[in-house]
């Protein structure tokens, strides 16, 4: 086969290659507009129905309150009713008792003008008599018209403008959630999830996270508050969660609409203290230490179960209750594990220790954070910056070694410095020392 073949045919081999390339980049774009229609879809669909429920439940209410007010507006005429008619039937039920007593009496009378004369005279007296006691002069007093309630009803015109315009407002359909998941990073035994705002002109008063595992489960709160990151912590590694994100308008009590969830999992094994260890009990998942009284006045430190600290991660010690402090008293990470010592603040050891001061090798550097308290949060963060021989003049005594570029953070500063190590490492273990019992430490 000539040269000019061999090009031909590898040519036509690039070509289709590239073509099935093509294809499946295509394929894939067009599972992603099938993603996106029937989020659409799905979206709107259920836009739809929560829109028919909300209103038809507000229809429902409305109308039972509307029947509520008017029976008790019923309930008002009838007592009023009652309550007016009854001194009129007394005045009648009076009046018709003397209507009687003037019928029977002129009855009395006739026949006492019609009888003979020698009764005539008895009679007329008993008549006269019985006269004078009914008391023909006095008659009862019959309440006026104007005397006499006249119900009506007032009713407020107003009332339904004012309802037509709160009707006409109320509720709103947006195509995008004012809030969206940005990023899902993971970490040992959790996910780090950071959302921002995309609509402007919401104002936020307060965000609110939520999770959970797979695709059936429900939902649980897991933060509610200002900021727009949060870790979620006791989660189990190779397990997908979902997790989506809502935001609360200023001076509003309803939650907006959830962003559009997003899948993540954790392939880090979470970080654990060291079951056993003399001086400390663990929490059920051994990410919470608690200093206890068993080695009182003396020092000790307790390590993690492994070396699971890997650079380019971020750990995290997060103080929970505090105790009696002490000098020696640190947290930080170490490249091994020597049970002969009663404080972090030794060789092969970086540290912070709780006024605040960092240790590297054992020796206090001249940066200061602020001092550990309840509540505080301590970060450390490593990088490799490479590797140096033994005669290079940047090396400090020791030789040369594995240098990591450190940066530790607590409150609102942070101090950054090249630890030099004798020889490479992969991962780092990470560890505690307090004197007195109190103090409690998460780690994440």
């Amino acid at each position: 086969m000539s040269i000019e073949a061999d090009v031909l045919l590898q040519e036509a081999k690039e070509s289709i290659e590239a073509a099935q390339n093509y294809r499946s980049e295509l394929q894939q774009r067009l599972q992603g507009l099938t993603q996106a229609r029937k989020q659409v879809r799905g979206s709107a669909l259920q836009t739809r129905e929560v829109l028919r429920q909300h209103f038809q439940e507000l229809q429902a209410s409305l109308g039972r309150l509307l029947d509520e007010r008017l029976a008790a507006l019923l309930l008002e005429v009838d007592a009023i009713e009652t309550d007016s008619v009854r001194p009129l039937d007394d005045c009648q039920k009076l009046i018709e008792q003397g209507v009687s007593a003037a019928e029977e009496l002129l009855r009395e009378g006739e026949a006492a003008l019609r009888c003979g004369v020698n009764e005539k005279d008895d009679k007329l007296g008993s008549f006269t008599k019985k006269a004078l006691q009914i008391q023909l002069d006095s008659l009862p007093e019959v309440p006026s018209l104007v005397d006499v309630p006249c119900l009506s009803a007032q009713l407020d015109d107003s009332l339904l403008p004012g309802v037509r315009d709160r009707i006409f407002s109320h509720g709103s359909v947006a195509s995008h959630p004012p809030v969206q998941i940005d990023e899902l990073v993971e970490r040992p035994g959790g996910i780090l999830v950071r959302w921002c705002k995309v609509d402007e002109d919401f104002v936020v008063q307060d965000y609110r996270l939520q999770y959970r595992r797979g695709a059936l489960g429900q939902y649980e709160d897991a933060y509610v508050g200002r900021d727009t990151e949060s870790i979620v912590l006791q989660l189990d590694p190779h397990t997908e969660y979902l997790f989506r994100v809502c935001a609360r308008g200023e001076g509003r009590r309803e939650w907006s609409p959830w962003s559009v969830p997003q899948p993540a999992f954790t392939t880090l094994a979470p970080h654990e203290w060291l079951a056993g260890s003399e001086g400390y009990s663990l929490s059920s998942r051994r990410n919470i230490a608690l200093r206890n009284d068993s080695l009182a006045a003396r020092g000790g430190v307790l390590y993690s179960s492994a070396p699971t600290y890997f650079c380019g991660q971020t750990l995290t010690f997060r103080v929970v209750s505090a105790g009696q402090p002490e000098h020696r008293d640190s947290v930080g990470v170490c490249v091994d594990c020597d049970a002969r010592v009663e404080s972090l603040q030794r060789d092969q050891a970086v540290c912070i220790s709780t006024s605040g001061a960092v240790y590297v090798n054992g020796k206090e550097m001249t940066n200061q954070l602020p001092a550990v308290s309840v509540g505080s949060s301590v970060t450390f963060d490593m990088e490799v910056v490479g590797l140096f021989p033994v005669n290079n003049n940047n090396v400090s005594e020791g030789g040369g070694g594995f240098k990591l570029r450190v940066t530790i953070g607590s409150g609102n500063r942070e101090v950054v410095f090249d630890w030099l190590l004798d020889q490479s490492v992969d991962s780092l273990f990470f560890g505690c020392s307090f004197t007195y019992p109190g103090w409690k430490v998460l780690v994440f």
